[in-house]
């Protein structure tokens, strides 16, 4: 419990410092309409939420959350000003997020509720229906505008690219190809009922036992790099910091891999010979 309440603690102090910092400075205008939004479209999921009892829709709704963020910050600026930097950062933000909702809807749609909501609903009783509104929908809301805070930097600099973009770029398409990859190749393992049980360690999985969260964080770091463009675009390096340790300490990692380890007998030896995130050659 101790474990879990510091962790809580971090992510609060991530969250409130960064939100507090957005609201008071030049682009707060945008960040308050932003957030405004947010509210409105994850108030109705959780309605939605409440009506087919099952929280897991945000998840589905994640990837496509950016995508609207993104667009609206481009949208208020005026699409005559943007350019060519732009647009490639808009394209790389729309593929990403979109491919996640769909894929995530195509795997959950029709299925059991996510184990994590469903214990939390088993644990908080007739209490759920408005702890699930904090717990769940307007805190991965706030995560979700502060994180997309970044956006804002790289869309009001210039329209011409620069280092740091070309640098981005490859920093997404390195993490977008293991998030796909890692995805799809783990979508075909699940296919055949022989590997249930089983833990996969081939393609990208042999050598990362994570490739979709370490694809997730280089994409993230990527969108950082374009903010780079503009004078204050540094200071929003909170957003893929905080994205990366929600992959590696809260969401991803280490929660999936308490489970695997009780669940999977043969992964303590896939831990011993795979690295946890960044892709590094199995030890044999």
């Amino acid at each position: 419990m101790k474990t879990e309440n510091i962790i809580r603690g971090l992510i609060g102090v991530a969250i409130l410092l960064p939100g507090i910092w957005l609201l008071s400075n030049e682009w707060a205008s945008l960040f308050q309409k932003s957030i405004l939004l947010l509210s409105l479209i994850l108030t109705a999921l959780w309605i939605l939420s409440l009506v087919i009892k099952d929280a897991g829709i945000i998840d589905i709704f994640w990837g496509t959350g950016f995508v609207i963020v993104s667009w609206l910050y481009a949208f208020q600026g005026g699409l005559e000003n943007l350019g060519l930097r732009h647009f490639i950062l808009l394209a790389m933000i729309t593929l990403w997020g979109l491919r996640l909702s769909i894929y995530l809807a195509i795997r959950n749609i029709g299925k059991p509720e996510d184990y994590r909501y469903a214990a939390w609903r088993k644990e908080n009783g007739k209490n759920w229906w408005w702890k699930s509104l904090l717990k769940v929908f307007l805190l991965q809301g706030v995560l979700l505008w502060v994180i997309s805070a970044t956006y804002l930097p790289a869309l009001k600099s210039g329209s011409s690219l620069l280092i740091w973009d070309y640098v981005g770029i490859v920093f997404w398409s390195v993490g977008f190809f293991f998030e796909v990859v890692g995805d799809w190749q783990m979508m075909c393992f699940k296919s055949y009922p022989i590997n249930k049980g089983k833990v996969m360690d081939q393609g990208v999985w042999r050598y990362t036992r994570h490739p979709n969260y370490f694809g997730e964080a280089m994409m993230w770091w990527g969108f950082f790099l374009f903010s780079l463009a503009h004078p204050q675009g540094i200071y929003y390096i909170f957003c893929p910091v905080i994205m990366t340790f929600l992959l590696l300490k809260v969401s991803g990692v280490a929660m999936l891999e308490e489970g695997l380890k009780a669940s999977k007998p043969d992964y303590q030896d896939y831990m011993r010979k795979t690295s946890a995130f960044i892709p590094m050659p199995p030890k044999e």
